[in-house]
């Protein structure tokens, strides 16, 4: 089954009269093909981007993004803490608090107060 073609214009919008280089970098090459990469299916990169995030203790809007991307592409909450959980142990436990803090933001339904 074919998924559905990954499309980035963030860089684009934000920094294209800037710095249109690095504007194509991230649009048409990191999303438009290492994104699209078959090799790996959406779910798996999503996966791994976000280890790599926590590893690195990125725990900015860009972990935001990717945390709901990785919820999108369907991991669930109970795999997201699994996955937390066990990269605490490798990439260290005050990233992962940090994580886990902005995982559960992600993945807890807002009341409608």
């Amino acid at each position: 089954m074919q998924e559905e073609k990954i499309v980035q214009t963030a860089g684009r919008q934000a920094l294209g009269e800037f710095a249109p280089a690095f504007a194509h970098y991230n649009d048409d090459v990191l999303f438009g093909e290492n994104w699209n990469d078959p090799a790996i299916d959406h779910k798996l990169r999503c996966i791994i981007t976000v280890v790599a995030l926590v590893s690195s203790g990125i725990t900015d809007s860009s972990l935001r993004y990717h945390l709901e991307n990785a919820k999108r592409a369907g991991v669930t909450a109970e795999e997201a803490a699994a996955i937390l959980t066990h990269i605490s142990f490798y990439a260290g436990w005050p990233k992962a608090w940090a994580a886990f803090n902005m995982a559960k933001e992600v993945w807890t339904p807002q009341s409608a107060d």
